[in-house]
Formats: C-alpha cells, structure tokens, sequence
C-alpha cells in the first residue's frame, strides 16, 4: 500500500543522493569507453548492480549477521516479517561495524591523498602528507573500530528493551569491513593496471603500424582494453554501492522494498553517469 510506496520513494532518493558521488567516479572512466561498451555499462552492468548488489547483497548481511541460510532468510522475510525485523535489529551493531568501516576507508583513502585541486590547502596539504606514511589510514581506521567496540558497543540495545555486550561482534564484523574494502581495492587496482597495459600495447601497436604505413588494427585491442575498463567500473560501483545498502538498513528491513527502491536509484544513477560523459560535465565542473 502507501507506506511501501513512500518507503520505496524515500529510498530512491536516498540511493540516488549516495550514488551520486558514484556517477561521477563512473564518468570519469565512462568517457574513455566507446558507445557499445557504454550500452554494455547500462544494460549488464545494471543487472549486476541492481540484482548483484542491491537484492543479494542485503540478504547475504541478513544471512550472515543473523547465522542463517540466505534461502532461509528470504523465506522468513516472506512469511514471517515480525521474526526478520527482530533478527535484523539484533545484528544491527555487526551491520553498522561492517559497513561503517569500510565506508570510514573510503573517506580516510579521500582525505590522506594528494589531490590535484584543493579547497582548503592548509588542511589538505598536511593531510596528504600523512597518507604518504604506508598503512597510515588503516591504523586510524583499527583504532576508531577498537574504541567503538570497547565503549558503545558494550551496551549495546537488543531487541525486546534488554542490553547486551556486542564487542566482540562489532570487532569482528569491523575487520571483515575493513578486509573486504582491501579485496575490493586489490581488485580495482588490478584491473586498472591491466587497463593501463592494454593502452599501452594500443599505442606501441598503433606507432608500429604507422612506421609500417599501414592502418592500425585496433579493434580487438581496444575490446581487450574496453573489457578491462568494464570490469573495473564494476568493481567500482560495487565498492560506492555499500553506502546505499547500509543506509537503507536504517530506513527498512524490509529485503524487497529494499531491492526496489535502491534498484530505481541505481538506474537513475547509471543514466546520469553516461549523461555526464555525453554532456562532457565533468571538463566544465573540475570539482565535482
């Protein structure tokens, strides 16, 4: 009825209000692909974002948080909502420790590095100073998480008005947060130096050609190249995605509202990505 139609509104708009640092990352490395592997980015890469992302993602944290099957998971949700909600709310420190975590990575690996513009030189400069120190971002990460779970997290509310000492559970659910941002990191490092091999075998094969006098045979290259750029974007958009799933565990327990609201969200978000290469926006606002 109306509630679910207004819970799916709001989180439309709060996916969309998440994502849109999403888009501009994604159109930073959307412009360099042509107009098939754009198309590519907005019908595959939709589904692995919307299917992948926002419907099994929220049910494998219901799974694993609550020490369930993610079939059993979907079945509670269905037939027994009361009993979800509960379970939910119970695992909701391990939740916000996983997410908050890896989303505290993310803005620590935003403030220790060296950008090219500046807003606030004399905050900036000596911030990225200290992100030049190896591992200097996940130390203060580690220590943000043990004084969350030696503090806060002892007493932790439970459901039914009881309180529960959660350190343990908010330890461990930060250092997965904090191990998997590092796999996704790995993974878009990787992919983005393969990007960057492609490109260059590109070029080496395009002056060969032209020393040669004949036409540069670029298409299975750059499909290559093309293919690489894909598989980074998508990790990319996996790793801006937990925002959106997190916070729409504050708003909703509810799996399907949930899927659907961030999945209209998160087409909105990929239109807009490929509108901002096509618009050419991010050459006209630098600071974006």
């Amino acid at each position: 009825g109306w509630e679910a139609f207004a819970i799916v509104a709001i989180l439309s708009v709060l996916e969309i209000s998440l994502s849109f640092d999403n888009a501009v990352v994604n159109a930073g490395v959307l412009k360099k692909m042509n107009a098939f592997w754009q198309k590519i980015f907005l019908s595959v890469g939709i589904i692995i974002a919307v299917f992948g992302m926002r419907l099994v993602f929220p049910v494998v944290i219901v799974a694993v948080t609550a020490q369930m099957g993610p079939i059993e998971a979907v079945r509670l949700a269905m037939n027994d909502a009361d009993k979800y909600e509960q379970l939910v709310t119970d695992a909701h420190p391990a939740i916000a420790s996983f997410g908050g975590m890896f989303l505290l990575m993310i803005f620590l690996d935003f403030i220790f590095d060296d950008h090219e513009h500046k807003w606030i030189g004399w905050l900036e400069r000596p911030l990225s100073r200290l992100g030049k120190i190896d591992g200097f971002s996940v130390c203060v990460a580690l220590i943000v998480l043990l004084t969350a779970a030696t503090t806060w997290a002892e007493s932790a509310a439970q459901h039914g008005g009881g309180h529960v000492d959660k350190a343990a559970t908010v330890m461990l659910s930060g250092i997965a947060g904090l191990i998997t941002y590092l796999i996704v990191g790995g993974l878009s490092g990787h992919f983005e130096n393969k990007l960057e091999e492609e490109e260059e075998r590109e070029h080496e094969a395009e002056e060969e050609a032209k020393k040669a006098g004949k036409e540069p045979t670029m298409i299975g290259l750059a499909g290559k190249a093309a293919f690489f750029m894909f598989l980074y974007l998508e990790v990319l958009d996996a790793s801006f995605s937990f925002d959106g799933v997190i916070g729409a565990f504050a708003v909703t327990n509810h799996i399907f509202w949930m899927a659907l609201g961030l999945g209209i969200g998160a087409m909105y978000v990929r239109s807009l990505t490929v509108y901002l290469v096509r618009e050419g926006t991010l050459d006209d606002y630098v600071y974006l």
